[in-house]
């Protein structure tokens, strides 16, 4: 596992049914985000980390640039736009699709975008007028152990709170770049064979996490309602 010295403190955090599946939306009997927001904040992070899916949402509300930016030659390096937000939303958009327009802030977290050098030319033009921060780790795929690096060496950011898919969160743990997992554990069963889990990567068998990881509980706390927070420390076998 990466020193955390060089990078934020990671945490996963996720709400999960008990059989591993993270569709919250389609499990009517409860209210799988009751308890979310509360516990995030909670876990006390200087910045959390979203995909494009969840990170939309907040893009597709943004106000528009109040005029086009100028067609001038964009250096390829990281563009910080401030460092001293008291906190950070940090968007993995490895393609650079997403439009921010002027919105450079979610509840006063500001917005850092994380890309490779798929984003175009135009797209970080648009991000640096907009006053989001972005940073370029990766030519194609996301260089996640350089993306951390770079949070914190730019932008001072200690501890990490990932709320990503499973794909996001399974790069990262196969990656060795989580270090705790806080997991809630919500009373509900989906069922649906092929529906995102809490880590998810491609391989086979002998990629299996199983004997490369050693979780170890920390805490568990049960909320009225049925679900379970559970804390785990996540190791290195070996």
């Amino acid at each position: 596992m990466a020193e955390t010295s060089e990078r934020p403190y990671v945490l996963c955090h996720m709400t999960t049914s008990v059989d591993g599946r993270i569709k919250v939306r389609r499990w009517t009997t409860i209210d799988a985000d009751s308890h979310y927001e509360v516990v995030h904040k909670r876990l006390g992070g200087d910045a959390w980390m979203c995909g494009r899916i969840t990170m939309q949402g907040y893009a597709d509300s943004a106000e528009p640039l109040t005029s086009a930016p100028a067609e001038e030659p964009v250096s390829r390096e990281d563009h910080v736009a401030r460092t001293d937000a008291p906190g950070y939303a940090v968007a993995l958009d490895a393609r650079g699709a997403m439009d921010w327009g002027a919105r450079n802030d979610i509840e006063g977290d500001h917005v850092i975008v994380l890309t490779t050098g798929q984003a175009s030319d135009d797209r970080l033009r648009r991000l640096k007028a907009g006053g989001q921060s972005y940073i370029i780790a990766g030519e194609r795929a996301v260089d996640f152990a350089l993306a951390l690096a770079k949070l914190k060496r730019l932008f001072g950011i200690e501890r990490l709170l990932v709320e990503g898919g499973g794909r996001i969160n399974g790069s990262m743990l196969k990656a060795g770049l989580v270090d705790e997992l806080s997991l809630l554990l919500a009373p509900a069963v989906d069922g649906v064979i092929g529906t995102p889990a809490l880590f998810d990567f491609e391989g086979g068998e002998a990629d299996s996490m199983g004997s490369r990881r050693r979780l170890t509980r920390t805490a568990c706390e049960p909320f009225d309602d049925g679900t379970v927070w559970l804390r785990y420390r996540i190791e290195p076998v070996g």
